[in-house]
C-alpha cells in the first residue's frame, strides 16, 4: 500500500479511500485479510486510533468484517457493492459536470466516444 497524505481530507478518510481503491482495482479480494491496525500504524507512522477509525467505517459499510482474534477481512460482494455505489455517485455527481464541460467546449459526443474506443484498443 503506497499512500501520500494530503491536507484535503482527514487521514482516516484518505486511508479508507485507499483501501476502497484497492478493492475496486482487485488488489484486495473477497476473503483477504487487511493489514493489521498495528502494521499500518507503524508503517505510516499513524495513530492506531486513526487506522481503527478507517477500518471501522469500512466495517460499518459492510465492506469488511472483523473476525475475533484474526483481524479484518474483505466481505463477499464488497467489490460489487462498491462498483454499484461508485457508478451511481459518478452518474449523479460527476457526469453532469462532464456533460456541461463537453457542451461548453462544443465537443461532439460521438467523436469523443470514437476516440476513446480507438485509444482503448
Amino acid at each position: 500500500m503506497n499512500i501520500a497524505w494530503n491536507d484535503s481530507a482527514p487521514i482516516y478518510r484518505q486511508l479508507k479511500d485507499k483501501v476502497v481503491a484497492m478493492m475496486l482495482d482487485g488488489d484486495l479480494k473477497a476473503g483477504e485479510a487487511l493489514p493489521s491496525v498495528r502494521q499500518i500504524a507503524a508503517e505510516y507512522q499513524l495513530n492506531p486510533i486513526t487506522v481503527s477509525r478507517a477500518y471501522q467505517e469500512l466495517a460499518d459499510e459492510e465492506l469488511v468484517e472483523k473476525r475475533r482474534g484474526l483481524g479484518m477481512y474483505v466481505t463477499e460482494g464488497a467489490r460489487e457493492k462498491l462498483l454499484a455505489s461508485e457508478r451511481d455517485r459518478f452518474l449523479k455527481e460527476e457526469w453532469p459536470l462532464v456533460v456541461e464541460r463537453i457542451q461548453r467546449l462544443g465537443l461532439d459526443f460521438q467523436k469523443l466516444v470514437d476516440r476513446a474506443d480507438k485509444e482503448n484498443k
